[in-house]
């Protein structure tokens, strides 16, 4: 197959030389859900050289609407997503070398992976993870590109080490926060958005075009017809904790990190966040029930019933998970509720 990337050396600004150098990089893609199966799909079909894809989830009916690497028979079978999601990429480009990675991303974990990585990509659901991928990502030099979505709304910003403002420059003035999918839902064209200008910014420093790489944070929302694009050039922090001058990546520190506990005696999980925050109990509790969850409480915690489990969350952001001694599957419940 000579032909099989003429039309993307036929683009100017990759070329014969920018396919030579896309086939010898490495990327590392954390999550395999909507933002990942997509640009994971693109990358491949671009003939990358390397490929790691790391979740901790399996596939689920809810992800065949807008998750495209995925079949009714991979939510039958309950595969992992990484595992099926290799199976599915290896039989588009059997020429790129693909590596699934089943488990959760933990700062540990990402040490392990990012050796020889040439860019990561965010395709996570949680702000924990994004801010340890920010971290790591600092820490060894390797540029990431951010991307979010829920509803028709979506995000996308490039970090190059040494360079631009990374996330942690940048909480005090770009909303980053808020629903997930699973409290906003979400369409599939605010994802494919998303997906395009991870993707396109991918491609832009695997072929080393640095001047093309995009420096300002972009965020759209298809329904109402808006785009923004915001430089942030000047966010940029040398206080910043992350990136600046006496940097500690303090999201790599497993005190700031999500602390889960097997309840003694019980067949639950408590779930407390690094940092107390107070959550608007009203406001969740009208979001859960538009969504058909059976809410019940009282002014100092929602009881939430779902199909095998029951959440229990507390106005500080502390939960109890009921009905499972999982902690990874605990701290994905809590995760895909409250973000």
């Amino acid at each position: 197959m000579d032909d099989r990337y003429s039309r993307q050396t036929l683009f100017p600004h990759i070329g014969i030389e920018g396919q030579e150098k896309i086939r010898t990089k490495h990327v590392l893609m954390i999550g395999a859900g909507a933002l990942g199966s997509g640009n994971a799909e693109i990358l491949t079909r671009a003939g990358i050289g390397k490929l790691t894809i790391v979740d901790r989830d399996y596939v689920e009916a809810s992800n065949l609407q807008r998750q495209q690497l995925y079949t009714e028979e991979d939510v039958e079978a309950k595969l992992p997503k990484a595992a099926a999601a290799a199976k599915r990429l290896q039989a588009i480009n059997s020429e790129v070398q693909i590596h699934a990675v089943i488990t959760d991303a933990t700062p540990e974990k990402m040490e392990d992976l990012v050796e020889g990585v040439d860019v990561i990509i965010d395709a996570t659901d949680n702000f924990e993870t994004r801010m340890m991928i920010n971290d790591i990502s600092q820490k060894h030099q390797i540029p990431w590109i951010y991307g979010g979505c829920v509803g028709s709304f979506g995000m996308s910003l490039t970090v190059i080490p040494g360079k631009t403002p990374c996330l942690n420059c940048l909480l005090k003035t770009i909303p980053i926060q808020g629903m997930t999918c699973d409290t906003g839902g979400i369409i599939a064209p605010a994802v494919q958005m998303v997906i395009s200008h991870q993707s396109a910014e991918v491609l832009k420093i695997l072929v080393e075009d640095w001047d093309a790489v995009r420096t300002s944070f972009v965020s759209f929302d298809l329904w109402r017809n808006q785009y923004s694009s915001m430089k942030v050039s000047k966010a940029k922090d040398s206080g910043c904790l992350s990136c600046g001058e006496n940097r500690t990546y303090p999201y790599l520190d497993s005190e700031n990190m999500m602390k889960s506990t097997v309840l003694c005696g019980r067949d639950t999980v408590q779930i407390r966040p690094p940092h107390q925050h107070d959550i608007h109990l009203g406001d969740l509790s009208r979001q859960l029930k538009a969504l058909g969850y059976s809410v019940k409480g009282n002014p100092y915690l929602l009881s939430i019933e779902m199909e095998e489990q029951r959440l229990v969350i507390f106005k500080d952001g502390r939960a109890l998970i009921h009905g499972t001694k999982d902690l990874t599957q605990a701290k994905a419940i809590y995760q895909r509720l409250l973000g």
